[in-house]
């Protein structure tokens, strides 16, 4: 029976100082996707008009105009977006995250565009 508890003592010490070890370390495991910060967010506030839309007008209007959604076209973008359902919360998860971050849309290769259309989404995506 003190054997039982010695091994649960050893156990229960082990877990901790693993704990520590781990909270404690300078190294954490980080995802980078297309170097976006999820969850960092922008300090400033993202302007769609005159940050978000130029962004769709230099890389994406070859393709997405009608009869392709969205439709991002200056005037009729912002209305496709948030009706399609292309942006939602959280930013991580919406579509228009997934899909500007996925090997289909190469178009858009800046990170610091894509890191302007996330942080945009992520402030509740306006039409300011």
């Amino acid at each position: 029976m003190k054997r039982m508890g010695t091994i649960i003592q050893m156990v229960t010490v082990s877990v901790i100082i693993i704990a520590i070890i781990y909270l404690s370390s300078c190294e954490k495991i980080t995802y980078n996707v297309e170097a976006i910060n999820p969850g960092g967010g922008s300090v400033d506030t993202v302007h769609f008009a005159t940050q978000v839309q130029p962004i769709f007008t230099s890389h994406c209007i070859t393709c997405h105009h009608p009869p392709r959604s969205p439709d991002l076209r200056e005037g009729y973008s912002y209305a496709s977006l948030t009706s399609g359902g292309y942006v939602t919360s959280p930013a991580a998860s919406s579509r228009l995250y997934k899909q500007l971050t996925s090997s289909s849309h190469t178009s858009l290769t800046i990170p610091a565009e894509k890191q302007t259309i996330y942080d945009w989404i992520l402030q509740g995506a306006m039409n300011n």
